[in-house]
């Protein structure tokens, strides 16, 4: 696969140490981690949010360096924040991730894609928390960026809808060639959907690599506190608890 991803060096003062990420093309990658360990800040490093220091190149570009509509076509950001106060429709939402010279056909895909049909012509701020954040993600990938940054994709949606975005993201990142980073609490959605893993704790990466082995071994008693046993997770034993590594 084409490299996608290059970014060296990323950090943000006391929230991520300096660390290094590469990533190819067609990838779905799940960022887990205690709260407050570090996934937000990664994710904002390579969105250029929050002056980070660092070098990000997204096909060899330097998002940082072009006009907007360009980086809309290099990378979408979703934040885990889903409040909206704006009385805007469903579709004029959308319409907002959308370069200035984009055919608005692209908006139909989407709201095809993430069944909101009967949604678009509603007001953002009269949908429940979980139908709102259909629309974001739906304004997040109108504009088929090669990098998709989100931040806690799946809350608010109920199993289905976890499920098929799930399904959604895979399919789209194989077919088209992006690249995906989501930040995730669900360990099991991580194992099942992700190409990769990428575990962060205390403000740096702590492992990356591939998910099964990851989420079965040493690593997620030491830094979550918890333990896999008859498929199930449970508090780790204090023995098991000891420092990440």
């Amino acid at each position: 696969m084409t490299l996608l991803l290059e970014a060296t060096g990323l950090s943000l003062a006391g929230r991520l140490e300096a660390t290094s990420l590469r990533a190819e093309g067609g990838r779905l990658i799940c960022i887990v981690g205690p709260n407050g360990s570090g996934k937000t800040s990664l994710l904002h490093t390579l969105a250029g949010i929050g002056a980070p220091g660092g070098e990000v190149r997204i096909g060899g570009t330097d998002p940082r360096t072009r006009g907007p509509d360009e980086r809309r076509r290099l990378l979408s950001y979703l934040p885990a924040s889903h409040d909206i106060g704006w009385p805007l429709t469903v579709r004029d939402l959308i319409a907002l991730g959308l370069p200035g010279a984009a055919n608005p056909s692209a908006i139909d895909a989407v709201v095809a894609d993430l069944e909101l049909g009967a949604l678009a012509g509603r007001r953002v701020d009269h949908l429940s928390t979980g139908e709102r954040n259909r629309a974001l993600i739906a304004r997040a990938l109108v504009a088929r960026p090669q990098l998709l940054l989100l931040d806690e994709p799946v809350a608010n949606l109920d199993p289905l809808w976890q499920l098929k975005l799930m399904d959604h993201l895979r399919a789209l990142v194989r077919r088209s060639g992006q690249t995906a980073l989501l930040a995730v609490h669900d360990l099991e959605l991580a194992r099942h959907y992700a190409d990769r893993l990428i575990v962060v704790d205390k403000g740096r990466v702590a492992a990356d690599g591939e998910p099964a082995a990851l989420l079965d071994g040493a690593l997620i008693p030491a830094i979550f506190g918890i333990e896999r046993k008859g498929g199930r997770w449970r508090p780790a034993r204090p023995e098991d608890r000891r420092s990440s590594p």
